[in-house]
């Protein structure tokens, strides 16, 4: 694996160089290639552990290694987490129901980069409150990339996230937050998708790091199960995210994770 370069600002967040977006492009589009490929199987009465067991064969079948198998313990190719789990659900023999949603997190490595992504799905058909609850996720975190630019701030980004959410009278999750990425998993900063504009780290060309608003029909509070990793809304209300990761490039936000075949909003065939 090739050694970092690039340099660290005095909060502890890489830049990486020009020639770095090349590898974070890669492993992004097989991440997102994978999501692609199992929305075929999103179906009532499949299960989720039906689901991950496709995904974790596609993970080796296209060349690249799964980042979740063996971290922190966890043992499974994706988290799946349905209607009120908010993330971190464990693929399992739950059958899905009639107008169940759910997110499936995929994040691959691919010649040592990172590639991290999740969207939302939808069993059978989909409910009139669950659609809008996806569609203000999904305009979520494009309001969010779309905050992304030198100069700007982190708290930029959570700022035009948690404003449109609770100007749809939604709420955004405190409780977990999107990251920095590269050739490491995790990495500072914090991104956080609610906050105030102007505060936080400024953004620079060559940051790296994941954008995944969590949104709830009810209130923001979350709690996480007896198994440490399940994490659901406390009111028991819906859930939806969608997940990105992006690049901060001279004028802008480039996204490694962009949908091959367009299918990033699940309502793409109405």
């Amino acid at each position: 694996m090739m050694r970092h370069k690039g340099r660290m600002t005095r909060d502890g967040i890489r830049i990486h160089e020009p020639g770095d977006f090349a590898g974070m492009h890669a492993a992004g589009k097989i991440a997102a290639q994978i999501l692609d490929e199992v929305a075929d199987l999103v179906q009532v009465g499949e299960t989720t552990g039906t689901l991950d067991e496709f995904i974790e064969r596609r993970v080796e079948e296209l060349g690249s290694t799964s980042a979740t198998i063996g971290y922190k313990g966890y043992q499974h190719a994706s988290c799946i987490s349905v209607n009120h789990v908010v993330c971190h659900g464990i693929p399992g023999d739950k059958k899905l129901k009639d107008g169940d949603i759910l997110n499936i997190d995929v994040t691959v490595v691919v010649d040592g980069w990172y590639g991290d992504t999740s969207r939302m799905y939808v069993a059978g058909k989909l409910s009139r409150k669950s659609e809008r609850l996806i569609q203000v996720t999904h305009d979520a975190l494009m309001r969010g990339i779309e905050a992304v630019r030198p100069g700007n701030t982190f708290g930029d980004i959570g700022f035009a996230i948690q404003s449109f959410v609770e100007g749809q009278r939604m709420s955004v999750v405190r409780d977990f937050c999107g990251h920095g990425l590269g050739q490491v998993f995790h990495a500072p900063p914090n991104v956080l998708h609610y906050g105030r504009a102007g505060t936080g780290p400024v953004l620079e060309e060559g940051m790296f790091f994941t954008i995944e608003p969590m949104v709830n029909l009810g209130r923001p509070e979350t709690k996480v199960l007896a198994d440490d990793w399940t994490a659901v809304t406390r009111d028991k209300s819906l859930s939806a995210q969608f997940e990105h990761s992006v690049g901060v490039t001279r004028d802008g936000a480039e996204i490694f994770t962009l949908s091959p075949a367009g299918l990033f909003h699940p309502t793409y065939e109405m």
